[in-house]
């Protein structure tokens, strides 16, 4: 048995405080922002599912055919689910710092902290809605396993990767300047309604798709195309996404320990 005063048994201790303070922050979030119920974290978790079909219909509705040549929900899904996980995820990392701004009164709480638990939450749900995707699909006859389902796992984790950054600046702006989740809110449509979700961005203008090819999300969806039809046609920058993914990180976890403890 080791002495109370080891290193280790501290560490261990240490760990385990930090564990459940992370721990009773994911409840707190999900209390404040679900209710009390389980019905608000269900219709949370189905949102974005409901968002995804309803773009289905819409194309169902004008006739409009899958540019991939495939089933128009796989591919609606395929551009979707990725760039709604990059877009909740770097908008409710800064959501959570305006909910929860009191807490960090308490010297355990810090920013990163808050980040942290938010993100857990936020991946636990957006897997969670994956999940049902999934399932309706194959209610419907639709095979979702991709032909590369390790390319495809590859892309939603750098999706989650650049959302996490982005969020991390986006509390490190925040601040500073508060009116910034508004403009960070219209600056994730105009990204959404960019990035090749409804489209295919390399069967336009080259001109026009070498400057989209700059935004990593355009890349981050044809990672996750790739893996459903290799024979897509076009080529992703691997490193460009990586580079944006933990360059982002790394730039919101400085702005953490300057900016944003400087204006706490």
């Amino acid at each position: 048995m080791l002495p109370p005063t080891s290193p280790i048994s501290t560490k261990r201790s240490d760990l385990a405080v930090y564990a459940e303070v992370i721990r009773a922050l994911m409840l707190r979030d999900m209390r404040t922002r679900f209710g009390a119920s389980y019905w608000g974290y269900v219709v949370v978790v189905l949102w974005p599912v409901a968002h995804i079909f309803l773009m289905v219909a819409v194309m169902l509705f004008r006739n409009m055919p899958s540019p991939m040549g495939n089933n128009p929900i796989l591919f609606v899904a395929t551009g979707a689910v990725p760039a709604l996980v990059f877009q909740y995820t770097s908008r409710e990392a800064m959501k959570a710092i305006l909910v929860n701004k009191p807490l960090m009164y308490y010297p355990q709480v810090k920013s990163f902290d808050i980040m942290i638990a938010r993100f857990i939450v936020e991946t636990v749900k957006g897997f969670q809605g994956l999940l049902i995707i999934i399932g309706i699909l194959l209610l419907l006859g639709v095979d979702p396993i991709p032909e590369d389902p390790a390319r495809a796992i590859e892309g939603y984790l750098m999706a989650l990767l650049l959302g996490l950054g982005m969020g991390a600046i986006n509390i490190g702006i925040m601040s500073f300047f508060p009116g910034w989740l508004w403009g960070y809110i219209v600056f994730t449509i105009s990204i959404y309604m960019t990035s090749g979700v409804f489209f295919l961005p390399h069967m336009l203008p080259n001109e026009i798709y070498e400057i989209l090819k700059w935004n990593p999300v355009v890349q981050i969806i044809e990672w996750v195309r790739l893996a459903y039809n290799p024979s897509l046609g076009v080529t992703v920058d691997y490193f460009y996404v990586m580079a944006w993914g933990s360059g982002s990180l790394c730039l919101g976890l400085l702005m953490e320990r300057t900016v944003v403890r400087r204006f706490q």
